[in-house]
């Protein structure tokens, strides 16, 4: 991921609906949600969630599926891997040991 890119994800990421957002969708996991129940599940309006979802989705850090007349969204894991990478890229000034505790508490099962 390059510096322009990081720049897109973090933007995307502070604000606090779309955090939200962001941190509900890495626990839904596979299955994703549709937009209409993450708008339900952090009680913003629709309308409003959808606009989120679209910034999210345009910093690669969501994509979406239509299913039939909803849109279902899901962690983009490629974008969030790349974001993480890139704030790791010179972690620790190349001694990755002292990295390691850090790695192993983002590590996913």
């Amino acid at each position: 991921m390059d510096k322009l890119t990081a720049l897109s994800a973090f933007a995307a990421l502070s604000q606090g609906n779309r955090l939200d957002a962001f941190r509900l969708l890495i626990k839904a996991g596979d299955q994703g949600l549709a937009a209409g129940e993450i708008a339900d599940a952090l009680e913003v309006k629709q309308n409003t969630m959808s606009a989120s979802l679209s910034v999210l989705h345009q910093a690669g850090l969501v994509r979406n599926q239509r299913q039939g007349r909803s849109i279902r969204y899901f962690v983009d894991m490629g974008g969030l891997r790349g974001l993480l990478a890139f704030l790791m890229e010179d972690c620790c000034g190349g001694n990755p040991d002292l990295c390691r505790p850090i790695l192993d508490d983002i590590a996913c099962c």
